[in-house]
């Protein structure tokens, strides 16, 4: 598996084209760097660029953007409403394929002693590569902005992990680390008033706000601050009062389940020393950070939210609690924005959960999924949203892919005077049709009256068709590339007795990993009548036919990827693995007969006929 790391880094420039696309072609200059996304904002005067590639490759770009950013940006001039310390502010790496995050803390640390030595710029580690527990959130390394740099270098115990404790005035100083995958959400308002979407951010996030008194809707932060009193500890979510610290962390546990001392750590407050402190009340959901700001080119305010792990606090989640949270001010949610990237399982699960409350079935094409979040969430209110473009994990077909030619153009393709594609490919795409139909009956059961106890079913039934007919897809192409190791023996000197024995065993090789698609092809078409079993006997009537069809694709699926299978076979000289291989096709056409003889006659039963 090849390995991919993920960078982000954060430059304190938004407003200077030129000055970005120096920092971005810097990166770039590195090969094998895809650099994915550059995301400046004018008000924030913030550039988000988010690249991948391999370890080293991202390493050394990541250097470079830094090294380029210090050069260009003077931040005793620069200005916005995003706080920020340094020209490059924040460079997290994110583990994405392949990769440990201790490999990632690794690379963070080499970039980080490397941009203090060479470039001078102070750097602190946060997130998984904080040397202690007070630096890992960013918010608690930032206090202060690039304003109260200076003077928070002369802290001891604030003096920087790598770099001497030197304010550097053109550059300032760099956060840096490793981090799970962190998704950049902003929610739209139609406000512009920025404390609207303070006030939600306060109660959306994770990290809560300060208690008032006499707090009056719809402005939850007016009123006198609450604070701990010496033998008189406050609970922000009640009006529970105790006289030690101990006691009100073991209420706030019990009463309102959240850890009371990480709360006040949150907050950087030490929890044994309360007295004076204001009261904090926990916000709704973990892993969620969150402040408010007016977007004047949005002609809006937003609430600007960091979620730091979706797949603990999803991103469909905070918005219709921050839509709940909205209505009950009188204010209205017009949409969201993505800023750089986000997974596609995350965008997934959005997707799916708008299907539900929709009472569609969620076994529909990733792209229609995908597209639903996409309405639901408003993703294109304020800025354009391109699948392709900003969600990591998509696969789209290459240009040269089988699969995107017409059916005209994959049957002609088939039919030229050329190996491949051939019967593999063929059998891959009818199994791929067949597991469509699978979905397709599945979709028009579900939620139709009369198949009430079989929804259920078919819901279960369409999703996995879906799995299926889009890994079949994939193997439409991989059956055509599957001997391109064999080709590459077949080249092999084979001049030698040694030369000749190499070339042997990487041909069997080859073959091996040949067989191998094939064989997967098979499987997948016998699982694809599996589900059509269950759609023959239990779906809608009306497409009954449709199932019947689906199982003869399914069928010949199978049947065709074994054929394949088996021809490979006499070009092995391993007498054990022929024997299980062959072994294994039987198994698997076995089943697959007696699933394709019982969709059929359940078909003809059911559709009142008896001639075939």
């Amino acid at each position: 598996m090849k390995k991919i790391v993920e960078c982000v880094p954060n430059f304190s420039e938004g407003r200077d084209r030129k000055i970005i696309d120096e920092i971005t072609r810097a990166i770039e200059a590195v090969d094998g760097i895809n650099l994915a996304d550059v995301d400046p904002g004018a008000e924030t005067n913030r550039t988000v660029v988010t690249f991948f590639g391999e370890p080293e490759k991202v390493e050394e770009a990541a250097f470079r953007g830094i090294a380029k950013a210090a050069e260009l940006i003077d931040m005793s001039k620069q200005h916005g409403s995003h706080p920020r310390m340094g020209a490059t502010d924040v460079c997290p790496f994110i583990p994405v394929q392949g990769v440990t995050m201790d490999e990632c803390v690794e690379i963070s640390k080499r970039v980080g002693k490397r941009v203090a030595e060479e470039l001078k710029i102070p750097v602190y580690l946060y997130e998984y590569a904080a040397k202690n527990e007070a630096r890992k959130n960013l918010a608690n390394i930032r206090r202060g902005e690039y304003e109260g740099l200076e003077e928070k270098l002369k802290d001891k115990e604030w003096a920087p992990d790598f770099g001497a404790p030197v304010f550097n005035a053109g550059s300032g100083a760099t956060v840096m680390g490793a981090r799970e995958f962190l998704i950049a959400f902003n929610i739209d308002l139609n406000s512009r008033l920025k404390d609207h979407a303070t006030d939600i951010a306060f109660e959306l996030r994770e990290k809560g706000r300060s208690v008032r008194s006499g707090n009056i809707k719809p402005f939850y932060f007016r009123g006198k601050l609450l604070k701990h009193e010496k033998g008189k500890y406050l609970c922000g979510g009640c009006d529970f009062s105790a006289g030690d610290t101990a006691a009100l962390f073991d209420h706030v546990q019990k009463a309102h389940g959240y850890d009371g001392r990480k709360l006040y750590e949150l907050n950087d407050i030490d929890p044994d020393k309360l007295d004076g402190q204001s009261v904090k009340t926990p916000g709704i959901f973990k892993c969620v950070k969150a402040i408010g700001w007016e977007i004047p080119e949005y002609n809006r305010c937003q609430i600007s939210i960091n979620l730091t792990n979706y797949k603990v606090t999803p991103p469909h989640v905070v918005l219709e609690k921050a839509r709940e949270l909205a209505s009950e001010r009188g204010i209205v949610i017009t949409g969201a924005e993505i800023v750089g990237l986000i997974p596609l399982e995350a965008l997934k699960q959005s997707g799916e959960f708008y299907l539900e409350k929709q009472g569609r079935s969620k076994g529909i094409p990733v792209e229609d999924i995908l597209e639903t979040a996409i309405q639901s969430m408003g993703l294109r209110d304020v800025a354009p949203f391109d699948i392709k473009e900003k969600v990591i994990g998509y696969r789209e077909p290459c240009e040269n892919d089988l699969i995107i030619l017409t059916s005209k153009g994959f049957a002609d393709e088939v039919s030229r005077e050329t190996p491949a594609p051939g019967g593999g490919s063929v059998a891959a795409l009818a199994g791929s049709l067949g597991a469509a139909l699978a979905s397709m009956v599945a979709n028009l059961t579900h939620g139709k009256s009369g198949y009430e106890k079989h929804f259920d079913e078919m819901g279960e039934i369409a999703v996995k068709a879906q799995k299926i007919k889009d890994e079949l897809l994939i193997q439409v192409d991989d059956d055509t590339r599957a001997f391109s190791g064999y080709m590459d023996a077949m080249r092999l000197p084979k001049n030698t007795p040694e030369e000749k024995a190499h070339r042997k065993a990487k041909m069997e090789e080859g073959l091996k990993t040949a067989i191998s698609v094939p064989l997967r092809t098979a499987e997948l078409g016998l699982e694809a009548l599996v589900l059509l079993d269950g759609v023959t006997e239990h779906g809608n009537k009306n497409s009954q036919s449709d199932g019947g069809v689906g199982a003869m694709m399914a069928y010949t699926c199978v049947v065709g990827a074994l054929l394949n299978v088996l021809i490979n076979l006499s070009g092995i000289s391993d007498e054990g693995y022929k024997n299980d291989m062959r072994a294994k096709c039987k198994e698997i056409h076995v089943k697959a007969l007696e699933l394709k003889e019982k969709a059929l006659n359940v078909t003809f039963q059911r559709m009142g006929e008896t001639f075939l």
